[in-house]
């Protein structure tokens, strides 16, 4: 079992890491490459759109053929993106390298979850993803300190030579440690077949359309667009808002990465004494929280404590709930695991990179848009909790944990 939690785990960083690692260097890269930091930034939304553009290939390619080949054949795409972006020597051929690699990543993230949906019960499942929720959410709050660490010393090139490196490791670990999970349908069609149990639930099909998966897909979509706006607007609002020089800034993310992990862990020891659905309901709570503690803090008491405080809430109510929400979102699903990971996967990434794209435009500051979805989608959330509590049915093969 361990490896497979390690090398879910190893998959899903590939993708925080590569958004968030480089940001530090954007003035740098700019400056090489004769390119506006306007102009590297829609390396970001580039980076997603390869990610969106090919999940839902791969996690249909995971369910046909298997999660270790799809992993392989990601984790190799990224490291050689990775090492493009690192000799590249114009902007054209840096945004196309940085496509290559949301298209390798985005392979490797479909795999992860779909290996945690093969191996693991619906209550297990719920509490790692909770502990690999507090791993994956404090990579978009220390790749900054980390690569302003690296560029100390070494240049811009050396944050994607990073990048290689934990590329080739993945790429090791699913060649040497990873095993096959893709369950073999007609295997399992047979085995139920002897059960009477199951026979009901065999029968009935793996729907996408349906109110409970696409609640959750929402709440998922909700809590990653939150944390990535909060990503891409603590510079303006540390360093600029609140004054912070590069240092303090690095200090908030690395105690706002710290509060992300303790949240996360804390998480599936909630769950030994919680309903699933109650932990939800808790971290929106959280959020909502976050945001009327930023909106006292701006128009009603200018403190840098409250405003701490804020970042602190957003990031621990992301933690708490993320990891419940995305078990019970794949919960009813074992035979197309692979597409309903794919499915979450594009809708986080492209409501993230829409509202932050469409936020810029419209110039809305920083803080406002960090407050419109701390609001919007912790009202949004709590009204799909409430409403939806618990799966309509269970998938294959197994007994949904009722949530309600």
């Amino acid at each position: 079992m361990f490896r497979y939690l390690l090398c879910s785990f190893a998959l899903v960083l590939l993708y925080p890491t590569a958004i968030d690692l480089y940001l530090v260097g954007l003035p740098q890269i700019a400056q090489d490459l004769g390119a506006s930091e306007s102009q590297l930034h829609l390396a970001f939304s580039i980076y997603l759109a390869g990610m969106a553009a090919t999940m839902l290939f791969a996690g249909r390619f995971a369910d046909a053929v298997g999660r270790k080949p799809v992993a392989i054949v990601g984790a190799t795409i990224f490291i050689i993106a990775s090492a493009l972006c690192g000799a590249a020597d114009s902007t054209q051929t840096f945004l196309i390298a940085r496509f290559a690699q949301g298209i390798g990543a985005g392979s490797c993230y479909v795999v992860a979850f779909a290996i945690l949906r093969d191996t693991l019960d619906d209550q297990r499942r719920a509490k790692v993803l909770s502990m690999l929720n507090g791993i994956t959410c404090i990579i978009p709050v220390i790749a900054p300190v980390i690569g302003h660490l690296i560029m100390l010393k070494f240049p811009w090139q050396s944050l994607f030579t990073t990048m290689t490196g934990i590329g080739i490791l993945v790429c090791i670990l699913s060649i040497f440690i990873l095993k096959e999970t893709k369950p073999d349908k007609d295997a399992e069609q047979q085995t139920d077949s002897n059960k009477n149990l199951n026979i009901a639930n065999t029968a009935k099909p793996e729907m996408f359309l349906e109110r409970y998966f696409i609640s959750r897909l929402i709440i998922t979509a909700m809590g990653v667009t939150t944390i990535l706006t909060y990503v891409n607007v603590s510079p303006m609002l540390i360093m600029g808002t609140m004054g912070f020089d590069r240092g303090e800034y690095s200090s908030v993310m690395a105690l706002t990465a710290l509060v992300s992990m303790t949240s996360s862990f804390l998480a599936p020891l909630a769950l030994s004494w919680l309903k699933q659905s109650t932990l939800m309901l808790i971290s929106q709570c959280v959020l909502m929280a976050a945001a009327l503690v930023l909106v006292v803090s701006y128009f009603g008491v200018d403190n840098h404590s409250l405003y701490l405080v804020g970042f602190g809430l957003t990031c621990s109510g992301f933690a708490i709930g993320f990891g419940v929400a995305m078990n019970q979102a794949l919960s009813p699903f074992s035979l197309r695991a692979g597409v309903a990971s794919s499915l979450l996967g594009i809708a986080q990434v492209c409501s993230s990179g829409l509202y932050i794209w469409l936020m810029g435009l419209l110039g809305v500051s920083p803080l406002n848009m960090l407050l419109i979805i701390l609001l919007l989608g912790s009202l949004i959330s709590l009204t799909l909790i409430l409403l939806l509590g618990s799966p309509l049915h269970s998938g294959p093969n197994e007994k949904i944990v009722s949530t309600a």
